[in-house]
């Protein structure tokens, strides 16, 4: 089989998976970011980090060749990399959140384009939502204060765990606006933590930001009617401010008959009819067209509502709020990214470990 066929079927166990067209245009998408070697050495890793050594000896492969294909995929934004000390470690990544999200310092129009037939194609579409990679929270401490805000809920309580913030452009914006479907959104509000942050900053996506400036982000963000997700883990590796205009994983949801039913999220929002004066400011801060008018009062379709709370910062009478679903309805975020991974591949019957590594045992 070709090395790009294999490829994409090993793109397909990671996250939301790898849809496949009948156009082909993910061949090309494929074609165009790694060469035939660079797709080779992909099937031979796994999501673990590794030396370039331990690479080379699995592989049999001249530690040179290896080495310099690594720093290459590196560069490239088709690895992750951490660095200890004077070592550096590389581990693959899905294609999203992955290697499509590290395209954002190389992107152009073309690779651009092909990303947008790939979304309009199969992604949007096909894309396994039995459990996202990324979750809703609200996007300020807008719950009934008879509800608990656990911290992983809490947008600045994720930001004050976090000593190393970095924040970059939204890939998905940018794709977007390369294609002339942009919208005027802020662009540079996804942010990054830790060995994540460093990563993306070593690699010219980010700046690092102290929490400061990361709060006030937020709160343009929030004016902007911008979504908050988080890597859906109680302690994630960063989050993104999504649109419902732009971004893939928010479109994802957005198609979706029920979206409610398909995020990680907590909360749904309930209209106070007594309060409500009709301005329809909420209509237009909804990502999820979960708002309409009923006899000149908002009313909450709970069947699309995320619970993002966009409703309740700019009600001027207070007559939105968010509550919390009932328990039934409730989902815990797994504690770490690489437990939300191995839960996702388990939720599509998919595995972590490698094709080529379950075909030699």
């Amino acid at each position: 089989m070709d090395v790009y066929e294999r490829l994409a079927q090993q793109l397909d166990e990671y996250s939301v998976g790898f849809p496949r067209t009948t156009s082909g245009v993910e061949m090309e998408i494929l074609k165009r970011l790694f060469t035939p070697q660079e797709a080779e050495l992909y099937l031979n890793m796994t999501l673990n980090l590794e030396s370039p050594q331990e690479v080379a000896e699995r592989t049999k492969l001249p530690l040179k060749q290896i080495k310099s294909l690594l720093e290459s995929m590196y560069s490239k934004g088709l690895l992750f990399m951490k660095e200890k000390g004077e070592k550096r470690e590389y581990g693959v990544v899905p294609f999203m959140v992955g290697f499509y999200e590290f395209q954002l310092k190389d992107l152009d129009k073309e690779l651009a384009g092909l990303f947008e037939r790939y979304f309009e194609e199969a992604f949007l579409k096909k894309a396994s939502q039995v459990m996202p990679p990324l979750r809703t929270v609200p996007v300020k401490r807008v719950v009934e204060t008879k509800a608990t805000v656990l911290p992983y809920e809490d947008l600045k309580a994720i930001i004050a765990q976090k000593d190393k913030i970095a924040v970059a452009k939204c890939i998905c914006r940018v794709q977007k606006g390369l294609v002339g479907k942009g919208c005027d959104k802020p662009l540079e509000v996804c942010f990054s933590f830790g060995s994540h942050a460093e990563y993306y900053v070593k690699k010219g996506m980010a700046r690092y930001i102290d929490q400061e400036e990361a709060l006030r982000i937020l709160s343009a963000c929030d004016e902007a009617g911008l979504v908050p997700q988080p890597y859906n883990a109680q302690n994630p590796g960063g989050f993104c401010n999504c649109c419902g205009d732009c971004c893939g994983m928010l479109l994802a949801l957005k198609a979706q008959p029920k979206p409610s039913q398909a995020v990680y999220s907590n909360y749904w929002a309930k209209i106070d009819e007594e309060l409500c004066i009709g301005c329809e400011t909420c209509l237009d801060r909804c990502q999820m067209e979960a708002i309409s008018m009923v006899e000149d009062k908002a009313k909450v379709n709970l069947d699309r509502c995320i619970g993002c709370g966009l409703c309740v910062t700019t009600c001027p009478t207070d007559a939105a709020s968010l509550v919390l679903k009932p328990p039934e309805a409730q989902k815990t975020p797994p504690p770490t990214a690489r437990e939300t991974m191995f839960a996702m591949a388990q939720l599509r019957g998919k595995s972590l470990i490698p094709i080529s590594f379950r075909e030699r045992s």
